[in-house]
């Protein structure tokens, strides 16, 4: 396997196997690339790297690939934090076991594809979200799972509310291919979703059609509004369409939307508020992600 051991740990446990490669370049490589594929939980491994290399061709970018995981051994946290990462291992495995279980999910995904061989899978291993700033805190866009093990759903909150990167969202299942056939931006003026199209405009620029979605406008269009004046601002072509939600929510009603205009990536501003109000408030967003068929770019 190739991979190298980032900034979690000692530079070479005793665990790990024969044949990898150490270089500081690598992880550098890893730092700076345009699209980073962050890899927590095998599970998702597979169609979050089919996603990056989309994403890195439609731009012209560079990818990586890059393992995260909470390693209690390599941890500075109190002593119940500890605690909670030594009993998942019963059902996860250790850290060691998890890291080896994604490499060879990694190395399986280079064998399908000619020009993958090049490609290197950077390791950091410890405070997790420590090994999260370390890995993307220089990358444009990330792709990460939302669900799966509590590797992914601690890194996840780590991207969106600590790092405040743009993030993409792999659909459950497999992944269709197309990422920006048919981009789908959910509107409202507000600043996070104006944060979120500003960030994804390089990818908005090479897509083959963008459709802003204004759900229940004001009486006075201004969504509507809005919505053309920043695409005018970037230099985007675009469909400005209004719907209203009647008896359903607006995340059903983006849903149904996206689905009946064959949409191939959804674009939003994530939560409005901050992590814990979200908790109690936030519904548009979590029902997206609880429901979604599609990959979903959002950013917080």
């Amino acid at each position: 396997m190739n991979y190298v051991l980032s900034s979690g740990g000692p530079s070479r446990p005793p665990s790990q196997p024969a044949g990898v490669i150490f270089a500081d370049h690598v992880h550098e490589i890893t730092v700076h690339a345009d699209v980073l594929a962050l890899l927590p939980d095998p599970a998702t491994a597979r169609s979050c790297l089919d996603i990056a290399e989309d994403a890195a061709g439609a731009i012209n970018g560079t990818m990586a690939a890059a393992h995260v995981g909470a390693d209690p051994e390599r941890m500075i946290a109190a002593a119940e934090e500890i605690d909670l990462q030594l009993l998942r291992e019963h059902d996860e495995g250790s850290p060691s076991q998890r890291f080896e279980r994604v490499a060879r999910a990694f190395e399986d995904w280079k064998q399908g594809k000619p020009g993958r061989d090049r490609l290197l899978l950077d390791d950091c291993r410890g405070d997790l979200d420590r090994c999260v700033t370390t890995e993307c805190h220089e990358t444009a866009l990330v792709i990460a799972p939302c669900h799966g093990n509590m590797d992914a759903r601690d890194t996840f909150h780590d991207i969106l509310f600590n790092e405040r990167k743009l993030v993409l969202v792999p659909p459950p299942g497999q992944y269709a291919g197309n990422l920006l056939g048919h981009v789908v931006i959910g509107w409202k003026p507000q600043d996070h979703a104006q944060r979120a199209v500003v960030a994804a405009r390089h990818w908005l620029a090479t897509a083959d059609r963008i459709t802003v979605l204004c759900v229940d406008d004001r009486p006075d269009g201004s969504y509507q509004f809005t919505a053309r004046e920043l695409l005018k601002q970037l230099g985007l072509d675009g469909d400005v369409i209004a719907i209203n939600s009647g008896d359903r929510s607006v995340g059903e009603t983006i849903l149904d939307f996206a689905k009946t205009e064959k949409a191939t990536c959804l674009l939003i501003g994530a939560y409005k508020h901050g992590y814990f109000l979200e908790l109690l408030l936030g519904r548009v967003t979590r029902y997206l992600l609880s429901h979604r068929t599609l990959p979903i770019m959002m950013k917080h």
